[in-house]
């Protein structure tokens, strides 16, 4: 690659070799020679990623520039750096690369070309840098000659460790964007989930402000022969990727989309699924897409015999695999789809209170939309040892940086418009709470979700729950009866009712204080405590 691509972004005086979109195979290969990893028995490469086995979201900062001051939603999540600290170490950062052998890709962000974003990565470790060209969309020869300067330029050093008192960081650790330079920083932390994320957020600022498009923290898949859409939003660990990559329809992407007037599109040309207890009858497309090219970060792979032990949770229960979306046999590429038909919010309730799929109204679909409740899983961030209740704004707050009811009305316009439907699903628990009740069974959950998508929910009996004030459905083809409701299936009523008023009123205790100015009609549409 041409060096002045370095000298224009100020990066100089690099005394190492660079790496320039080398193939998975010589990344494999680079990776293996300087012991960043083994190959497992499939052919994949397992990685180990040290202290940051998930994503460390309070060492996220956006950096306060003039142009984005009035724009971003600051606060606990958005945090503030001044320009004057990321400058100081954004140039220590680029003395540490002077000496470093660096691995160079150059990919695209956006499958629709009206808004794809050129997106430089620059890494030290081959392994991040195999990583990031899996997940990424790859540019062909003809794209790649004529790439040019890219749009935003990504900087993962794992190997650099902040100094909190000098870098004014809260750890060894930081994710940094700046808007203005097109630059993100990412230091001390080598899981790889940080760079993907970064990606992430970066458009979400983009797309709504430059395209008019609508940033989703959601997986989409469509019928292969009506080509209808459906999207699932939902955080880590709710089964974004797992229901989506169903063999029955083809997958458009497993996490990060926009809508836009003419549909859905994919950010991304990879998958990054979670592997702990990943079983070959249940999620077939994902395990067989652990092969050569592929990454897995955390796994526990056997000294001897190089398989992996994806039941063992012992360095992480966020273990991980990435790999390029054409690794599932039905993946839409390139991946675009047209306007939604269905849409399903996914939440993982450790109360075991919340019915298994519910129907939304209009009000109610903006209700959860900007609530997002979901229980954080074991993993998924750092501290996280056991499910934990939150609300996650737009199923996604740590990745979106403008104002909540930039995206939410972005929505509710486009739901308007054209009539989409919309469920919640609990793919938690059932039968009591976390540590009492089940998780519910992946093939039930399945059954209803297909039951959504092929219209068999339309015309069944419903249910109106007045707590959580949703219409639930008393028959699903291939589901018993006796789960539908939730209340039936604890063995003390009484005890349910509690729990049920409980997570209530945490709703609206949550909806209360994050959004007082909400009409009316939306604040309505959510559960209340019964008097």
């Amino acid at each position: 690659m041409d060096k002045n691509i370095f000298e224009q972004l100020g990066i100089r005086d690099l005394n190492g070799k660079i790496y320039d979109n080398l193939s998975p195979a010589r990344l494999v290969e680079e990776a293996l020679s300087r012991k960043e990893g083994i190959l497992t028995d499939t052919g994949a490469l397992a990685v180990t990623t040290g202290k940051y086995t998930g994503r460390s979201p309070k060492d996220k900062f956006i950096v306060d520039t003039e142009d984005v001051h009035d724009k971003i939603a600051w606060g606990n999540v958005n945090v503030a750096m001044p320009e004057s600290d990321y400058l100081a170490l954004r140039d220590r950062i680029f003395r540490y690369l002077q000496s470093k052998d660096l691995y160079v890709f150059r990919g695209f962000a956006g499958a629709d070309k009206k808004y794809t974003r050129k997106f430089m990565v620059i890494n030290e470790l081959a392994s991040q840098n195999l990583f990031i060209h899996q997940l990424l969309i790859r540019p062909t020869e003809e794209e790649l000659a004529d790439y040019g300067m890219p749009d935003f330029t990504i900087i993962a050093v794992p190997g650099f460790k902040c100094d909190p008192q000098r870098d004014h960081t809260r750890s060894e650790a930081a994710i940094i964007v700046n808007f203005k330079e097109k630059f993100v920083l990412i230091a001390g932390s080598q899981y790889s989930g940080e760079i993907k994320k970064s990606v992430f957020s970066v458009m979400n600022y983009l797309m709504p402000v430059e395209e008019n498009v609508l940033p989703m923290h959601c997986s989409a898949n469509m019928d292969p022969e009506t080509e209808e859409t459906a999207v699932f939003f939902g955080l880590s660990g709710t089964g974004k990727t797992t229901l989506s990559a169903d063999p029955s329809r083809k997958l458009i992407g497993d996490d990060e989309h926009g809508w836009s007037d003419d549909g859905v599109f994919n950010f991304e040309g990879g998958c990054y699924a979670k592997c702990i207890n990943l079983d070959p009858k249940g999620e077939p497309e994902i395990y067989n897409a652990i092969k050569f090219g592929s990454e897995c970060e955390n796994v526990v792979v056997d000294e001897e015999t190089r398989v992996p032990d994806y039941f063992d949770g012992s360095i992480t229960e966020n273990t991980r695999v990435g790999y390029p979306i054409d690794y599932i046999d039905n993946a839409q590429i390139p991946g675009k789809g047209g306007i939604p038909k269905v849409i399903i919010f996914l939440t993982a309730d450790a109360f075991g209170v919340l019915p298994p799929i519910s129907r939304l109204d209009e009000n109610a679909a903006m209700y959860h939309f900007v609530t997002g409740f979901t229980s954080k899983l074991a993993g998924t961030e750092r501290g996280i040892q056991e499910p934990q209740p939150t609300f996650s704004t737009l199923f996604g707050e740590p990745f979106m940086p403008l104002d909540p009811s930039v995206y939410a009305s972005m929505l509710g316009e486009r739901v308007e418009k054209y009539n989409t439907k919309v469920y919640l699903v609990n793919t938690g628990w059932t039968g009591g709470p976390y540590g009492v009740g089940n998780r519910m069974k992946l093939a039930y959950t399945r059954a209803m979700v297909t039951a959504a998508l092929n219209g068999s929910l339309e015309d069944v009996e419903y249910k109106h729950d007045d707590v959580f004030n949703v219409d639930i459905p008393q028959s699903c083809p291939q589901v018993p009866e006796n789960i539908m409701n939730p209340r039936d299936t604890w063995e003390d009523g009484a005890e349910y009712d509690a729990a049920a008023r409980k997570l209530a009123a945490m709703f609206e205790e949550n909806f209360a204080k994050k959004y007082p100015d909400m009409p009316e009609a939306i604040r309505n549409a959510g559960p209340h405590t019964m008097k």
